[in-house]
């Protein structure tokens, strides 16, 4: 700046007209700070955002500064206040270059203004005005520059503290020594790290150290925690007897200052470190300065520890997962494998590679098709691609080949999966080999035995048919020789009543082949009247057993339907003559017939002692024996005649059930349905 010419003008009354500087300063205070805030945000050019509180600051107490230096010399300037604006400049990260030059904004901005007035400045203001200015500027910079230095020497001695990679409780005792041996003023420092809802104290130096260290503090109750929310730190000025100190060894030192300030990830609270003084109940600037400095250094080392130790914990968890997969994969009796999502190998197992006849580290790496045999890789990789294509398993695949182990043809079952991280990102696809082998001989030879045996039962049948017509027809000729005497007559007939029942037990095992062998009773159903048929079935049944009585009582006017004829009356039968079995030799055998609706319900009853309770379930099951002797001593055999009645029920399209207790004895129920089901019905 240069001085105003000071001459006499035209039109001039005197220096008593000429405008004062420090008044100048004073009635344009806010328009020249507005100037220079623009001027800065220009020349940041988006740098830092423009947060006015900050930007601002000192700047109002600066220009009135000035203006009182104009009027009373530059020896009045307040040092503290260019401190005050260096160290918010050295939070901020500005540089020194940064800070002379926001001081050259602002006297540019005072000399436009000036500029642009018609009155000149009295004789000598400008020259006192551009003293103070540069005295703030040499007493900021000098300041800056000297701070800077100190904190960079103190963060290079604790990067030094760092280079041997010390555990994290060292490298914090560390840190807060390099603290204090920068800072007269500290007698006692800590850190205090966030454990669950507790501040514990895990690195401590100075004043009470053994006796802090260790210690813990609820987080709810402790100034860290405001000062986190906050994001700001905090500063008692006699910890001694301040109630907010909640450590007791701390209270004991008679410390009086006590700063300290959250230690933060992000938004995250990771502990508060403090520093304590006796001397001092406040803390200089450029001590607090220094002190964040060391902090956010801490804060960082910190962090870092943490995800290192979160790493090393992954890592080492991570090589258990892969040691337990080994062993399994090694150990596991089945072929296993997985594959990334372009399907190349990254793990194989013994048995699974001794399948493709090529060892385990060939396959590592290497696509599914160069490594599968005798041309099985298509069928595999469709439905490898369709696991990946879907997300969804495919299970129970049938694979054929060369089995080179036993020669011949050898079965595998292989079972495919897809294969995700715990976020559901899908890495490739799995894939488990079970060998068949033997569960395949050992069902085809299940298989021919049952064959054999339903074909033996059916040609049994067959053969015994032509005897028994025999023996039924010769018995049929005695009965009707009246020459027969009372016991040759008795003799007689329980020929007829064995043959009739051989008769029967023949067509239940020809019936039960035809399930087995057919695909189920064949049935030919027709218009019938289903009272006729009982009615003969009923009829038949007392001449074999004369001496038992044998009822049918019918409720309804239409009981005809569609049905067999044959197979209705051999269900009859069936259940008439188990009834007869086990019912009490005096008492009868009822049959009923009901009308309802759709269907035509058949029951018969038979007083006696229950079924056991636990034969119900296998009641109708074939080959079976009830575990209850009878009065004579002798198992009574249920056989195939119920299963029977089951399975011709169900072909027309029915249910068949049983009720039997001691008070009601025992009610076989069968629903017919009344139409009967589609041609080619098999009962589920």
């Amino acid at each position: 700046m240069q001085e105003p010419d000071s001459r006499p003008v035209k039109g001039s009354t005197g220096s008593e007209d000429r405008l004062s500087a420090a008044e100048f300063l004073r009635a344009h205070r806010e328009t020249l700070l507005a100037d220079w805030q623009q001027a800065v945000l220009e020349h940041l050019a988006g740098k830092v955002p423009p947060r006015e509180p900050w930007l601002i600051d000192h700047l109002p107490e600066l220009l009135s500064a000035l203006a009182d230096a104009v009027d009373f010399g530059s020896e009045t300037l307040d040092e503290r206040m260019e401190v005050a604006h260096a160290i918010a400049r050295l939070d901020e990260g500005f540089n020194l270059g940064e800070v002379a030059h926001e001081y050259a904004l602002l006297r540019r901005c005072i000399l436009h203004r000036l500029e642009a007035q018609e009155q000149r400045l009295r004789p000598g203001d400008l020259t006192r005005l551009e003293e103070a200015l540069d005295r703030v500027v040499t007493r900021s910079m000098v300041f800056f520059w000297d701070m800077k230095q100190r904190i960079l020497q103190t963060l290079e001695r604790m990067a030094e503290a760092t280079l041997d990679d010390p555990d994290m409780e060292t490298l914090l005792e560390r840190l807060l020594t390099r603290l204090m041996e920068s800072t007269l003023a500290v007698d006692a420092a800590a850190v205090m790290l966030l454990e669950g809802d507790e501040l514990v104290v895990r690195a401590a130096v100075g004043l009470g150290t053994h006796e802090v260290k260790g210690q813990r503090v609820p987080v709810e109750h402790s100034m860290a925690a405001q000062a986190a929310v906050l994001h700001q730190p905090f500063l008692i000025r006699s910890a001694a007897t301040d109630p907010r100190v909640l450590l007791d060894s701390l209270r004991q030192q008679d410390l009086r200052a006590l700063y300290g300030m959250p230690l933060m990830d992000g938004d995250r609270l990771l502990g508060v470190a403090y520093m304590g003084s006796r001397t001092a109940f406040a803390f200089s600037d450029a001590d607090t300065l220094l002190f964040r400095a060391v902090a956010q250094r801490a804060s960082a080392h910190i962090a870092r520890t943490e995800l290192h130790t979160r790493e090393r914990a992954a890592r080492q968890e991570a090589e258990r997962s892969l040691a337990q997969l080994d062993s399994l994969l090694d150990a596991a009796p089945v072929g296993i494998t997985f594959l990334d999502t372009q399907l190349r190998y990254l793990r194989i197992n013994d048995v699974l590679a001794n399948l493709n006849r090529k060892p385990v580290e060939a396959h590592k790496g290497r696509p599914l098709q160069e490594m599968v045999r005798d041309g099985a890789g298509d069928a595999i990789e469709r439905s490898l691609r369709q696991v990946l294509e879907t997300g969804q398993p495919v299970q129970d695949v049938l694979i054929e080949g060369p089995d080179v182990k036993r020669g011949g043809i050898g079965y595998w079952r292989a079972d495919y999966f897809p294969v995700r991280t715990r976020d559901g990102v899908l890495l490739g696809v799995g894939s488990t080999v079970v060998d068949i082998n033997d569960y395949k001989r050992a069902e085809a030879a299940l298989q021919q035995a049952v064959n054999f045996r339903e074909e033996l039962l059916a040609v049994l049948g067959h053969d015994l048919r032509n005897p028994l017509h025999a023996v039924n027809a010769s018995a049929f000729m005695l009965g009707r020789f009246e020459g027969l005497d009372a016991t040759s007559r008795r003799g007689v007939d329980r020929i007829r009543k064995a043959s009739a029942r051989m008769a029967r037990m023949i067509n239940d095992i020809l019936d039960f082949a035809r399930s087995r062998l057919g695909g189920g009773i064949p049935t030919t159903p027709q218009h019938v009247n289903m009272v006729e048929l009982c009615q003969s079935m009923l009829e038949e049944l007392q001449v074999a057993y004369p001496e038992r009585p044998l009822t049918l009582e019918v409720r309804g006017g239409n009981l005809e339907g569609q049905w067999d004829p044959d197979r209705v009356t051999q269900v009859l039968g069936n259940l008439v003559v188990n009834a007869l079995q086990h019912a009490r030799n005096d008492t009868p055998v009822e049959t009923s017939l009901t009308d309802e609706g759709t269907d035509v319900v058949m029951r018969v009853h038979n007083e006696g002692d229950p079924i056991p309770e636990h034969l119900l379930p296998r009641l109708f099951d074939p080959f079976k024996q009830s575990l209850t002797p009878d009065e004579g001593g002798k198992q009574r055999s249920l056989g195939l005649g119920l299963y029977i009645v089951h399975e011709i029920v169900q072909m027309h399209g029915g249910s068949v059930h049983v009720e039997s207790t001691v008070e009601r004895g025992t009610t076989f129920t069968v629903r017919w349905p009344r139409v009967p089901p589609p041609r080619g019905y098999l009962p589920p």
